[in-house]
């Protein structure tokens, strides 16, 4: 498994909450859902995204947006545009005042807005749940990246825009699907970019020395790794290793291995029906006990409290 799988490794979308917005100008959308992670992508028109805090960003057709919660942003066609909608937790939307909207605005499957052939359609795809998306992977992310179409070489949007106005049976799961596939295609193409900040183990992944070395990792956390008998796998010695993967990761080859066992069974215990002795096998611990005071003693927390947080 190499770093970028591992990030994205875990559970997915279930019923995630996708909605086809359609608007006319001058218009403004405050989003205060609270969620983890939303993917937007303009299918017509432009938009801007207005992070609380940060420089607004233009959404261009094809741009796919990646928001990440729980702080609240807004979407406009124009940064001085005051919002007219607000999105609560729950798919609830009101006015900036607190009278309903949804009802108001529906347009059919999937669709919102005040009339079906508005000059701006924005696509928007939310995980509602921690649980649906790495812990791993919000902690590498800035709170709000924008991969220009020219960079995305793939038709998913496109597909997502076809799939999401359609009333079929299982559409929930080829719409959840869809958004697990975007979101791979656009991190993936993100973190192969200079502006992004990829994690270092990503970085890493194609050194010929600590590459091997994390892939064996990743794929095998459960093995009794040792530097040694990583060094021997890689081919090279302990001093080696040690020193190159550090330069090149941040820290030692048994500290990442730590981290990326409790990042695993972090989200391994979110999963309702995972045992602690089960999670603690699966990650590379002898017994519940070994995995909890390990869980405690770098996350500040027991595995139970861990999972009744989540």
């Amino acid at each position: 498994m190499d770093p970028l799988a591992g990030l994205l490794d875990g559970p997915r979308a279930r019923g995630a909450f996708l909605i086809r917005s359609v608007f006319d100008p001058p218009w403004s959308v405050r989003i205060e859902d609270r969620a983890p992670l939303t993917l937007m992508s303009m299918v017509r028109g432009e938009a801007w995204v207005l992070p609380d805090g940060g420089e607004p960003v233009r959404l261009r057709p094809g741009d796919v947006a990646i928001a990440r919660g729980p702080e609240p942003y807004t979407v406009a066609d124009d940064p001085a545009t005051p919002p007219q909608a607000v999105i609560h937790p729950g798919e609830h939307s009101t006015t900036p005042s607190g009278d309903e909207l949804c009802e108001v605005m529906d347009l059919g499957v999937r669709t919102w807005g005040e009339r079906a052939d508005g000059t701006a359609v924005l696509l928007s795809g939310t995980y509602q749940f921690e649980g649906e998306v790495s812990g791993r992977l919000l902690r590498v992310l800035p709170p709000l990246l924008v991969l220009p179409d020219e960079a995305r070489n793939s038709p998913l949007v496109g597909l997502l825009a076809q799939e999401m106005t359609r009333d079929e049976p299982g559409q929930e799961v080829v719409l959840d699907r869809l958004l697990d596939l975007l979101l791979i295609a656009v991190l993936r193409a993100w973190f192969s970019r200079p502006e992004a900040a990829a994690p270092a183990g990503y970085r890493a992944h194609g050194d010929p020395v600590v590459g091997p070395a994390l892939r064996l990792l990743h794929d095998h956390p459960a093995q009794p790794w040792t530097v040694a008998t990583l060094a021997a796998r890689t081919g090279v010695s302990r001093a080696a290793l040690a020193r190159r993967f550090t330069e090149l990761v941040g820290e030692p080859p048994m500290a990442y291995l730590t981290n990326w066992r409790l990042a695993l069974a972090a989200d391994l215990l979110r999963e309702p029906d995972a045992t602690v002795a089960a999670v603690a096998r699966r990650v590379g611990y002898g017994s519940p006990f070994a995995l909890s005071s390990a869980f405690k003693r770098v996350r500040g927390l027991s595995p139970a409290q861990h999972r009744t947080s989540a």
